[in-house]
């Protein structure tokens, strides 16, 4: 299965609301669930896929360094986590599994490699990597390893176009998490608004837009069937050339998420 262009981030959904949103989002039509072992959330996932097709789900999970591997037996480390999420799913295989954040601490060779190896024993089909810089991309080529995917936080005020370019020419997917900042991006500019008044289109749907045009997959976390619709309703229209130069210019190296949240989890 291919990777969708937009697809569901759960971080800080849990329990009851958590079922209730993929199982909704699910019935909309998303068919990328994203989540990972520091959201504490795979037992409610499991519960809103249950019935579901699985064949037709793309779900991403993300490995804990600093939780799950220590460093006397590092490959049972991570066959043991993979193996954790996989239960707690309930699915026979992840379609992405990623390593949740770069940290120096931990033998990244000998887990990437393992990570591997779980593709050959069908609990995988791909491994990736989350919150890589183009550096620490080139340590891991260095390694001779290249992951299928890199996600990162990416949006018009944290443009991160180098980064983009490194993955394009290595063919490294690039996956864009808090793509609205935690909401707090949709009001940081009248330019938002008045572009999607052109379209008839809100700020969100201009956001998740420009990132498509980019070739971005976006995995905008949402909670209410119409915040859900919205940000599926986006494929109906196109920003001119203008309109994404304009929303380029946007870049402040502005950051919404620190390294002591989940979606690091240094």
């Amino acid at each position: 299965m291919e990777l969708p262009q937009i697809g569901l981030g759960t971080w800080d959904l849990r329990g009851d609301e958590c079922v209730k949103v993929v199982q909704l989002a699910l019935n909309l039509g998303y068919r990328h669930i994203d989540t990972a072992h520091a959201y504490d959330n795979h037992d409610a996932i499991a519960r809103a896929l249950k019935g579901f097709d699985r064949s037709q789900v793309f779900i991403t999970s993300k490995l804990a360094l600093k939780e799950q591997i220590n460093s006397t037996n590092t490959e049972l480390c991570v066959q043991k986590a993979c193996e954790q999420a996989l239960n707690e799913l309930k699915v026979d295989y992840l379609n992405l599994y990623l390593i949740h954040a770069p940290n120096q601490s931990f033998p990244l060779e000998i887990i990437f490699q393992t990570m591997e190896k779980l593709i050959d024993q069908g609990k995988v089909c791909k491994v990736g990597v989350s919150n890589y810089t183009i550096h620490h991309l080139e340590d891991l080529a260095a390694a001779g390893r290249c992951p299928f995917a890199n996600q990162v936080e990416f949006h018009p005020y944290l443009n991160q176009q180098s980064l983009l370019d490194y993955c394009r020419i290595h063919h490294i997917k690039l996956i864009s998490f808090r793509p609205f900042g935690k909401g707090k991006l949709l009001h940081a500019s009248s330019v938002f608004k008045a572009i999607g008044t052109k379209y008839n289109k809100n700020e969100a749907q201009v956001i998740l837009q420009w990132m498509i045009r980019k070739g971005i997959a976006v995995i905008p976390k949402a909670s209410t069937e119409s915040h859900l619709r919205e940000n599926l309703d986006v494929f109906n229209f196109s920003l001119d050339h203008e309109d994404m130069l304009e929303l380029d210019r946007l870049h402040q190296n502005k950051r919404y998420c620190r390294s002591e949240d989940p979606e690091y989890n240094y």
